[in-house]
């Protein structure tokens, strides 16, 4: 029993440990192969150089573009040293041809322009991608080639750093399969969609009776309660994503950061004080409308074209709901073997629920106010 009771304690709480108050790390690559020449674009975030090579030369907290204009050598060499290409077993020649900035959803990106040559007309171009990952682990590398009318994908992440992409438009299950893998690292290192999640589903074994929180008579009532939740969600969210992700749809994404934290404290908060307990998959529904737009974020960027992108958005939902799933195939059945328990009830469910509004809270100021609250 304890070490049930310990391994739920550290299911809910370590949810919490990694916190981050903004958008997940990305960069944006795209290139375009025309026989053995490689033109191509590369869009990586102010606030990630200057993390990794420093931008801020007086410290002031605002990048100037004088600020990087004098660090375009610098920016150069680090980009250049983490992104290799390949073809037919001979390395491609790449060069930064311009400098420039543009704004993304969540803040102001560097843009260099790309040139490579390689021996041969490329067929196959295998690349090699180490941007950021020893500074953040959860930094992802999203690339989009285009040959012709034919365009295909790729996600880089630590456990996928070099991918071989076939210059010809790349079978749709595989595309499929690609980002399925995606929704599912998307969703487990989204800790906001998760600890929102987890407040939905702490009470789902417990039943309210005279003002007091008891334990569910029957497993099958707790999984009637906690479908009803999942499904709510799945609807809501799949709606905005697609919505969001066709171009149908659009909020700006500090917007949508600060949102997303405001429903964590919103759904912590009603465990502790239940105004709409019996209403929880209303709850996720409205809620997940604008977790959608979250999840929305990453494909949107990405540019693809409609057909692919279509591909893409199922692959990455299907994704996501397999990642809700695992976590809720572990959670439900520890939470119900402990619902009887004051453990249960006052330690994971009350300091919990507690915990998570706390948190939440400081993500919400941090992404409103635009402030830096935790390391």
């Amino acid at each position: 029993m304890m070490r049930r009771c310990l391994l739920l304690l550290a299911l809910v709480f370590s949810c919490a440990l990694p916190a981050q108050a903004h958008k997940a790390s990305d960069s944006y690559l795209s290139l375009t192969v025309q026989g053995e020449r490689i033109d191509g674009q590369w869009d990586i975030a102010l606030r990630d150089l200057e993390m990794a090579i420093g931008l801020d030369a007086n410290g002031d907290a605002a990048i100037t573009w004088d600020e990087v204009r004098t660090r375009h050598e610098a920016i150069a060499a680090y980009a250049l040293a983490r992104l290799t290409l390949a073809s037919g077993g001979q390395p491609c020649a790449l060069n930064v041809t311009q400098h420039l900035i543009d704004n993304h959803t969540d803040g102001a990106y560097a843009v260099l322009r790309l040139q490579g040559a390689c021996a041969a007309p490329v067929s196959t171009l295998d690349v090699g991608y180490n941007l950021l990952f020893e500074i953040d682990p959860q930094h992802k590398g999203l690339l989009r080639l285009t040959h012709g009318a034919a365009t295909s994908s790729a996600i880089f992440a630590p456990d996928a750093r070099a991918q071989a992409l076939q210059v010809a438009a790349p079978a749709r299950w595989r595309q499929f399969a690609d980002y399925v893998r995606h929704g599912v690292w998307h969703i487990w290192i989204g800790f906001d969609h998760i600890l929102f999640l987890v407040s939905l589903l702490l009470p789902a074994v417990l039943v309210r009776s005279s003002g007091q929180w008891q334990g569910r008579e029957t497993l099958k009532a707790s999984a009637i309660d906690v479908l009803k939740i999942v499904t709510a969600f799945t609807l809501a969210h799949s709606l905005t994503l697609s919505l969001a992700a066709l171009g149908a749809l659009s909020l700006p994404s500090r917007l949508v950061e600060s949102a997303i934290a405001a429903s964590v404290v919103l759904a912590a908060l009603n465990n502790l004080w239940p105004l709409v307990h019996r209403w929880r998959a209303l709850v996720a529904f409205v809620f997940g409308l604008i977790h959608g737009f979250g999840f929305a974020s990453v494909l949107a960027d990405l540019g693809l074209p409609q057909d692919a992108l279509v591909v893409s958005l199922v692959g990455f939902n299907v994704g996501v709901e397999l990642g809700q799933l695992a976590i809720v195939a572990v959670f439900l059945p520890l939470a119900y073997a402990l619902r009887h328990g004051r453990f249960y009830r006052r330690v994971v469910f009350t300091g919990g629920s507690a915990l998570i509004a706390l948190l939440a809270a400081v993500w919400f100021t941090e992404r409103a106010f635009d402030l830096k609250l935790l390391a």
